[in-house]
């Protein structure tokens, strides 16, 4: 009996929702709705002031179709995300933490590390530009000069002549003459370097628990026993004794010294 009255309950309403739904259908013809109307034309610019905003907007929208290339290429968060896959890879946790979280902690260290370079690239550069204070290639040859900067700080002047030689391009006389066709691609493998040899600081105390663990299992006859599996405890209780995530987020933060 109750199974039938919420039956039939439950048609009921699906009743008075088709209702509800056929009224509305019925009574659509009769409301009118302002659409508004999108007018893409091509004409003659009357001022050269037209042609500038047109362009700008072009330009914006490049920047913003190469924004993940410059957050990946000319930011710390290559290197923030390899060192973060190489720690989980050393201490054995297949998924955790997952791979949202390392992307979202190393974007966040990413804005921490950057945030000095923004906001001189901000007062000097586009804050003067929206201003009308300066035209868009001062604004762009100031913005360079903390980008170039921070560039600079973090990238090896190996690498830095590798791309110049390869490029074709007049040997600098000053490291601030490098060109950003060739200090971005240097700054990369920089960092990619960087990140390798982090990544096997990393490895080797979490190596020397395994082998010791293996060392054990084998000595006592236990080689069905899986090492992983008893030396994952030790390398996380070793991780969480030393601090481990306040002592290499510190040290990246620091490494990059901005």
């Amino acid at each position: 009996m109750i199974k039938f009255t919420r039956l039939t309950q439950w048609t009921g309403c699906i009743l008075l929702a088709v209702i509800v739904i056929a009224g509305l259908a019925g009574t659509a013809g009769a409301v009118t709705f302002p659409i508004p109307s999108l007018e893409l034309n091509i004409g003659t610019a009357q001022e050269p002031e037209e042609v500038a905003v047109v362009l700008e907007i072009i330009a914006l929208l490049t920047i913003i179709s190469l924004a993940p290339a410059i957050l990946i290429l000319m930011t710390p968060f290559a290197r923030i995300t390899m060192i973060f896959h190489f720690l989980r890879q050393a201490i054995g946790t297949q998924s955790s933490p997952p791979n949202q979280i390392i992307v979202g902690l190393s974007l966040f260290m990413t804005f921490c590390i950057i945030k000095p370079v923004a906001l001189e690239v901000y007062d000097k550069a586009l804050n003067p530009y929206l201003e009308r204070k300066i035209s868009y290639e001062a604004a762009f040859d100031e913005a360079q000069k903390p980008i170039r900067k921070f560039l600079l700080l973090n990238t090896r002047e190996a690498d830095i002549a590798l791309f110049v030689k390869e490029t074709g391009m007049k040997k600098p006389e000053t490291r601030d003459d490098v060109s950003l066709l060739a200090l971005i691609p240097a700054y990369v493998i920089s960092e990619l370097k960087t990140a390798f040899i982090v990544g096997f600081i990393l490895y080797v105390p979490f190596l020397v628990i395994d082998m010791v663990v293996a060392s054990v299992l084998l000595a006592m006859g236990m080689m069905m026993l899986p090492p992983v599996m008893i030396s994952l405890p030790f390398k996380l209780m070793l991780f969480v004794l030393v601090d481990g995530w306040n002592l290499i987020t510190g040290s990246i933060i620091k490494s990059f010294g901005v």
